[in-house]
C-alpha cells in the first residue's frame, strides 16, 4: 500500500478494493466467455477417430460407425466418460480408453473380450465368459473355438466357475484326454462336470481346493476299475467321504442280476 493510499479515508479504500475485485471478476468472466465461444468454433470439431489396440472381432470402420453417433460435442466439450461408454457398448469390446489429441482427433485404445467359455443362466441369451471371468453379451456364432466349455450356474458365479474349470481341466484330461463340456454349479453349491466322452462326475460341495482334491484322487485310481471291467465310465459320484461310486457301461450290481451286458441302475462302489 502506497503512502497516498494509506492517507485515504477507510471508506474510500474499501470502495477502491471492491472496484478492483469487480474488475477482476469481469475480466475472468469475459475470458471464460471467450474460451467457451472459441470452443464452439467448427475448428475444434472432432474430425478423426484413431482406433488402436484389439480390433480382431470388429473392423475399425464398424467400431467407428457404432460409437460415433453417440459422441456429442467437440474436442473441448466432449464427455470422455460418455465416449468411453459409447465404445464399450460395441460388441466384443471389454474396455476403452479415450483421449483428446489436438486439434481435432480422438484416440481410442481398445481391449477386446477373449472368450473362455459359454455362459448359461436363467437369464438366457447368447452370453460368453471372458478370460477374466466376466460375462458379456455376444453372438456365439462369432466364437472360433468350438471346444469352449459351457458354464452353468447362478448369476454372479462366473469368475469362481471359470477359475475351477481351469484347475479341473488338466485333472480331467488324465482320463484318456477327456475334456469338460459343461461345468454346473447348483444353487446349493454342488458341482457337476459333464465330459466330452459321455461321462458325468458328481463333484460335490466344498471349496475349490476340496473339489480339485476329490477329482485328483478319483482320476488316480479309477483306471484300475475301468481296466478290470474293460468298460467305459458312465458316471462317478465323488460325494462319498470314504471313496467314490462309479457306474460303468454294461455293468450292473443290482442283486439277482447276472453279469449281463445291461446298464445297471445302482453304481458299483470302490475305494
Amino acid at each position: 500500500m502506497s503512502a497516498a493510499t494509506a492517507t485515504l479515508p477507510p471508506d474510500i479504500r474499501l470502495m477502491n478494493a471492491t472496484a478492483n475485485i469487480l474488475w477482476i471478476g469481469v475480466a475472468l468472466g469475459l475470458a471464460a466467455m471467450a474460451v467457451a465461444w472459441a470452443a464452439r468454433w467448427p475448428l475444434f470439431n472432432v474430425r478423426a477417430i484413431r482406433v488402436e489396440g484389439d480390433v480382431a472381432r470388429n473392423s475399425v470402420a464398424t467400431i467407428r460407425s457404432n460409437a460415433a453417433p453417440r459422441l456429442a460435442g467437440n474436442l473441448f466439450t466432449l464427455d470422455l466418460a460418455g465416449a468411453r461408454q459409447a465404445f464399450e457398448s460395441v460388441p466384443w469390446v471389454r474396455q476403452a480408453v479415450v483421449r483428446r489429441v489436438w486439434p481435432d482427433q480422438l484416440v481410442v485404445q481398445l481391449e477386446e473380450h477373449r472368450a473362455a467359455a459359454y455362459w448359461e443362466s436363467e437369464a438366457g441369451g447368447d452370453r460368453l465368459v471372458d478370460t477374466y471371468g466376466d460375462v458379456f453379451d455376444a453372438n456365439a456364432g462369432d466364437v472360433d473355438d468350438e471346444a469352449l466349455p459351457t458354464l452353468r450356474g447362478p448369476e454372479g458365479s462366473s469368475r469362481a466357475m471359470l477359475a475351477l474349470q481351469v484347475r479341473l481341466a488338466p485333472v480331467v484330461a488324465q482320463l484318456d484326454g477327456a475334456r469338460i463340456e459343461t461345468l454346473t454349479l447348483s444353487g446349493r453349491g454342488s458341482w457337476r462336470a459333464a465330459l466330452d466322452n459321455g461321462a458325468t462326475l458328481e463333484l460335490g460341495r466344498g471349496s475349490a481346493d476340496d473339489v480339485v482334491a476329490r477329482a485328483e484322487r478319483f482320476v488316480h485310481s479309477v483306471g484300475q476299475v475301468t481296466g478290470h471291467y474293460q468298460r467305459r465310465l458312465v458316471r462317478a459320484d465323488l460325494r462319498h467321504a470314504d471313496g467314490y461310486a462309479v457306474r460303468l457301461e454294461g455293468i450292473t450290481t443290482t442283486p439277482g442280476d447276472a453279469p449281463a451286458r445291461r446298464t445297471g441302475r445302482r453304481p458299483a462302489r470302490t475305494q
